[in-house]
């Protein structure tokens, strides 16, 4: 697949759990101390479903089967980080961004992609959410919590970045 010159401003964010209260989170070459669920943008052509299977494999080495992946049907929309406008076409600064999640065992090996991440870690959802750099991921992590929990999810309110 030929890869645009900009980045599409559409995403997916998968959040990766193993059914038990954790998360798998990834944290970013750059900037360090940016950690985050999987996430990456749509290729030309490509759905949010297809997208979600892709980025898991790239960034975990983990092959999840399609009926694996659960569609949240949830999209956020927020501005892009100053940090990486240079990526999208001039003028562009908001992103779509589709919710995924898959229940995967915590044992599962994890290969990182080396170009874009140094660490993962497995922690509790609470503690992954308060992790988790982007204020969309944290809300997920938060509502993923409160499901697994029985209960309903809790607003946060994310602090000013």
């Amino acid at each position: 697949m030929n890869r645009p010159a900009y980045k599409r401003p559409e995403s997916v964010l998968v959040l990766l759990h193993d059914g038990q209260g954790r998360a798998l989170m990834l944290e970013r070459v750059s900037p360090p101390g940016f950690w985050q669920s999987v996430t990456g943008s749509l290729e030309e052509g490509e759905t949010p479903f297809a997208t979600a299977l892709r980025e898991v494999a790239e960034e975990t080495g983990i092959l999840l089967a399609p009926e694996e992946l659960k569609d949240w049907h949830t999209q956020n929309e927020y501005e892009i980080y100053e940090h990486w406008r240079h990526r999208y076409a001039p003028g562009v600064t908001r992103n779509t961004e589709h919710v995924f999640s898959a229940r995967i065992p915590a044992a599962s090996p994890v290969r990182l992609s080396d170009r874009e991440h140094r660490a993962y870690r497995w922690l509790p959802l609470a503690e992954a959410a308060r992790l988790a750099f982007s204020p969309s991921n944290r809300e997920a992590l938060l509502r993923l919590a409160a499901e697994t929990e029985g209960r309903l999810p809790e607003k946060l309110t994310a602090p000013p970045l």
